[in-house]
């Protein structure tokens, strides 16, 4: 079984002693090679602490508009005023904004916090806890194959998504089969042919074939070849599309038919930057399809990271990962500590 909050690092072979110089020789006797000196072992926190740098950079637009505000000299209602406009403005809604203020001045009467650069910390614990309930890992290995159905609109970066999610459960040690039930938008076959490619994985795929039934190919495929998890990507839509939804629907009916407890995850792929309509998706698609999880990306960039609160507040469904780039390694697990401190930095 596969989990998903960390990525074990491999351990690295031990250090070999350098050896000492030999003495100086008379004879020539056949020249022997020194033994290779091992590169020290690099710590399991280090790939932890980049993508924490690459974080903090993707929400620096939506940081620095927060942590100004307790640039003062005293912690009034000036201050919370403007820290309600900043946490509006990141996108965090009325009532998780309406919720962190409250929690914030609890914790500032209980902490009797008089230094406002002190209550940035506070805030910070206010969000993590806020977002806690969404930390959640992708468990792969309770079904085999785990099937894993894909969805959102144009331009979220679900396909790039998926293509990401890949190279995780390589690097976890489990098959995957990707299926190219996207045949609604032109290219996107190839597109995902790349990302398989890439990641030395099989894919299925048909020419101007049916989603539903790619989708089922797929499935019955990585039974029958022993598969740890089928990825289904399915064609781009906005909710308001009301017969592609349907479609999805549809996709997942037939997914049931070849195995009768799939799709195990359900996941939505957002963009971080649409901010409140982000939200407005998770509610559209959770009603059509009953999400399981969600995918945020393109938080770099943005001064809308606060969307985030606003799903946990109204919406709480787990969010899997987070994307702040377009490279492979640039998705990682959800943290919600790390994110809050990201934030704040």
């Amino acid at each position: 079984m596969f989990s998903f909050f960390r990525k074990k690092a491999p351990t690295p072979d031990p250090v070999a002693p350098t050896p000492a110089l030999p003495e100086p020789l008379t004879a020539s006797p056949a020249p022997q090679a020194e033994p290779p000196v091992a590169v020290p072992p690099v710590p399991v926190e280090a790939p932890r602490r980049s993508w924490m740098d690459k974080l903090k950079v993707g929400l620096r637009k939506t940081g620095s508009s927060l942590t100004t505000v307790f640039t003062g000299t005293q912690i009034d209602d000036a201050l919370y005023e403007d820290l309600e406009t900043a946490l509006l403005m990141a996108d965090s809604g009325v009532k998780a904004t309406e919720f962190l203020l409250t929690d914030l001045k609890r914790r500032v009467k209980e902490s009797k916090t008089t230094d406002p650069a002190a209550v940035k910390g506070l805030l910070a614990d206010a969000i993590a806890d806020l977002l806690r309930p969404l930390q959640k890992a992708l468990v792969i290995g309770q079904h085999k194959p785990t099937v894993v159905m894909v969805a959102g609109v144009n331009g979220a970066g679900k396909t790039t998504s998926i293509g990401k999610l890949t190279r995780h459960l390589a690097q976890e040690g489990a098959t995957v089969l990707l299926a190219a039930a996207d045949t609604f938008r032109a290219a996107a076959r190839e597109q995902l042919a790349v990302w398989a490619d890439r990641n030395t994985v099989e894919i299925i795929t048909q020419q101007g074939g049916d989603p539903a039934a790619v989708s089922f190919d797929a499935v019955t495929a990585g039974k029958s070849r022993g598969r740890d998890v089928v990825l289904v990507d399915t064609a781009g839509r906005l909710p308001t599309q009301l017969h592609l939804m349907e479609e999805l629907r549809k996709i997942k009916r037939v997914v049931q038919k070849a195995d009768a407890t799939a799709p195990h995850e359900v996941l939505l792929v957002i963009d971080g930057n649409t901010g409140q309509n982000a939200l407005m998706q998770v509610r559209a698609f959770d009603e059509a399809l009953g999400l399981t999880g969600l995918i945020i990306t393109k938080l770099d960039g943005t001064a809308k990271g606060g969307v985030i609160c606003a799903i946990a507040r109204e919406k709480p469904i787990p969010v899997y990962f987070i994307g702040v780039g377009e490279k492979l390694e640039d998705l990682e697990t959800f943290n919600a500590r790390e994110f809050a401190q990201a934030l704040l930095a």
